[in-house]
């Protein structure tokens, strides 16, 4: 004779919803910071080095800067380096990711996907 199974369960008022607060869609600002990396990856080194890839450091620290104010971090803020004009689109990923991790609000991520759009605009990508 098999022994009989007993399972468990948790009164209700024990469980805890993790995602019991209203996730932000920030999805809009990845789209936006990966479709500059892209044009960026895409554009010729003449474009790069007439201004797209300064353009783009200065997105990156940008953002990254707002990023490390929202976590709360040490004054003065950490400064992303210039790792060269190849590098800049990996730069603005990252920056742009870590920003979207931190947001807390629509109009935060509606502000972070216009200077997006104007650097990139700036950029002539």
């Amino acid at each position: 004779m098999w022994p009989g199974l007993h399972a468990t369960v948790p009164e209700r008022r024990g469980l805890v919803n993790s995602y019991s607060r209203r996730v932000l869609d920030t999805t809009p600002l990845t789209s936006a910071v990966d479709q500059f990396a892209d044009r960026l990856r895409a554009a010729p080194q003449s474009r790069l080095q007439r201004g797209a890839a300064a353009e783009a450091l200065g997105l990156a620290r940008e953002l990254s800067g707002w990023a490390q104010r929202l976590e709360g971090a040490a004054d003065p803020a950490r400064e992303m380096p210039d790792a060269g004009m190849f590098a800049a689109a990996d730069q603005v990923t990252v920056a742009g990711r870590d920003l979207a991790v931190v947001l807390g609000t629509e109009r935060e991520v509606a502000e972070a996907v216009d200077l997006v759009a104007a650097a990139m605009k700036r950029a002539g990508v």
